[in-house]
Order: C-alpha cells, then structure tokens, then sequence
C-alpha cells in the first residue's frame, strides 16, 4: 500500500517537511483550496502544487476533493454545465499524472461533529458526534462551523437550499448521483483515472438532509449502476464503521475490485448513533483495525492509504483532526499491521 498523508496546502501548520519524515512515507493527499466548488480547475495551477509537492520528496497520488457542485447533487436544471467543468478538472489532473480523485455526495454539508476538541481519558482531545447534541443545533445560526464545509454561502442562500432538499428524496439523490458518474466516468475511462466516491460521514441522515452512500447496499447498487472499474469508492473505516450495522469486513470483501483509496481511523461507539473518535489502535476504538487491514491486503488492496482524523496529542493545537503528531502514530502504526500481516503470508 501507499502510505499517504492529508496535507492541506501552503496554509496547513503540518509542513511538508515534516510528513515526509514519517516511516514509509509516500503520497500527499491534497486539493485546490482557494477555488469556489464546482469551478475547473485550472493545469497550471495543478502543475505548481505537483512541483511542490515532489520538490518534498513526495509524490501527490490522490485529489482529496474536487468538489461536486450543489445543483448536479440537486439535479437542476444548470448541473450539465456544472458536470462540464467537473469534466475538464478530470482531464487537467490526468495530464498532470494525477490519477486518484476523492470526492463526495453529501448535500450541504461535509463531514459533521459535535464537538471537535472532546476529552479523551488519556488526556488528549479529538472529534466528537453525538447525536442529541446535533439534534439541538440550528446548522444555519452560524454556531457550528467544520474544516468540511463550504461555508461560501449566505445564510439565506443557505436556508433555500436545505427547504429545496426537503422535496429530495433518497430515492432521487441516488438518481442524481447516478446521472453525474454517467457524465464524468467516460472522461474517467479515458483519462486512466480512478473515482472514489467517499461515504457520508455520519453515515445517516442529517438536518433533515437525505444521504445514501450509508452502506453495503447503497453503494453496490451505486457500482452495478455505473459498472465500470473507474467508478469506485473510497473506503474510510471511521465513517462507516461509525455504524455499528455495517460489516466492514463484508464490505471489503463485496466491494474489493473497486476499492481505490482508504482511510483508515478508529472510533468508539458511545451509543446507537453517537461516537467519539480515538487513536487507530485496536485497544481503543470500537473497530478491528487489524482484522480491516489484514482483509485488505488478502483481497490484494494496494493503493494509496492515509491515517485518517487524528486525536491533538502532546500540547499540539491545529486544525481538529489534522495535527501533525497523532496521524504519524497512526502511519507507523499502520505500517506495522501491514508488515506483520505480510511476513505471515
């Protein structure tokens, strides 16, 4: 597998330098972040950061993400427009050697905490969901804000928008959904490049908000839909895992062919739909992270792979969930299942 690691771009307090002085430490896992969702983005600029990146010793081996713009998620009317220029971003990042693109479905909002600075017992701090918390805030009163979210829109904007999704089913999302990746695989097939559509996280619904790439079922049906290789799924362990109901060993099992990207991150179940995440270590979390990595190294995983959210561990303060110290104990600790694993084979 490739080691990789989330590096948020020139502005990010984790430098370069110091990823690239992790164990085994290969990929960068980036984007362009100072472009609004859903324009293209342009080569020259793909091109600098690239230079950048490889100038660390690194190589950038995934897009994480290029953003799907509102209204191709909405199916409106202005969406083939959108999908055009989502065409040629695939295009631009092929010609650059860019070859992975991460991206997501979810309406409005991106990856969603309660809490992003919850104790641990050991002293440090990570991301938190709980659910009854979430239940009690108003998402437009401007109270919670996440690294995730676009926050580009007004707050009236936003309003129409969550009363537009109201007339969304799941039904029509996964509709959407497919309408979108029957546009942009073909560009995919022929530019060499791998989609892999990350799950919702939670993985329920929100705010009233329908989300579908929730589990097995919904993202084999997704697969079969679109069946091509380029048309694949990233397979993040914490946001899955976050529901107890799904088998992550299954899924790898089902989904194997077409796994191009993992995240990989503890969580301990706090109750039905709350969690709180840990460190990647088995002790901690509610998860099997060496039953997970053992599976996807016998269905023959070996694409890039990045430690995911980290706790702030030792004084560290930075953007919640990507310090710099935690996520390299996970690195280090993944590198270690993954070399047992294999000297047993």
């Amino acid at each position: 597998m490739e080691m990789s690691f989330r590096w948020y771009g020139t502005e990010d307090p984790v430098k370069l330098e110091q990823i690239r002085q992790i164990p085994a430490m290969k990929g960068i896992v980036s984007a362009i972040y100072d472009l609004p969702p859903g324009e293209t983005w342009p080569r020259e600029t793909i091109k600098s950061m690239k230079a950048e990146i490889e100038q660390r010793g690194l190589v950038w081996n995934v897009v994480e993400s290029v953003p799907v713009h509102e209204d191709i998620k909405m199916g409106k009317s202005t969406r083939d427009s959108w999908i055009e220029k989502y065409q040629e971003t695939i295009r631009n990042l092929s010609h650059e050697g860019v070859k992975t693109i991460c991206y997501n479905f979810m309406p409005v909002f991106d990856w969603t905490r309660s809490k992003l600075d919850a104790p641990l017992p050991d002293g440090s701090h990570s991301l938190m969901y709980d659910e009854e918390l979430i239940q009690q805030i108003d998402p437009l009163d401007g109270s919670l804000t996440l690294p995730g979210w676009d926050l580009s829109y007004q707050k009236d904007d936003l309003r129409v928008i969550m009363d537009e999704y109201k007339e969304i089913s799941k039904e029509d999302l996964m509709e959407n959904l497919v309408y979108f990746l029957e546009r942009i695989i073909p560009v995919a097939e022929e530019e060499d490049v791998l989609m892999a559509i990350h799950p919702d996280d939670p993985p329920w619904d929100i705010y009233g908000l329908p989300r579908i790439i929730t589990n097995e079922a919904n993202v084999m049906t997704m697969l079969k839909r679109v069946n091509s290789r380029n048309n694949g799924i990233t397979f993040c362990t914490g946001s899955y895992g976050a529901d107890r109901n799904n088998d992550l060993i299954s899924m790898i099992e089902h989904m194997k062919d077409r796994i191009h990207f993992v995240h990989a991150r503890n969580v301990r179940w706090t109750s039905e739909k709350s969690f709180q995440e840990t460190s990647h270590s088995v002790h901690d979390g509610s998860l099997d992270m060496v039953g997970i990595m053992q599976k996807l190294i016998e269905a023959g995983y070996e694409g890039p792979i990045r430690p995911d959210h980290g706790r702030m561990i030792w004084g560290e303060e930075g953007r919640p969930g990507y310090g710099l110290y935690d996520r390299a104990l996970g690195a280090v600790y993944l590198n270690g299942i993954i070399d047992a694993v294999r000297e047993r084979r």
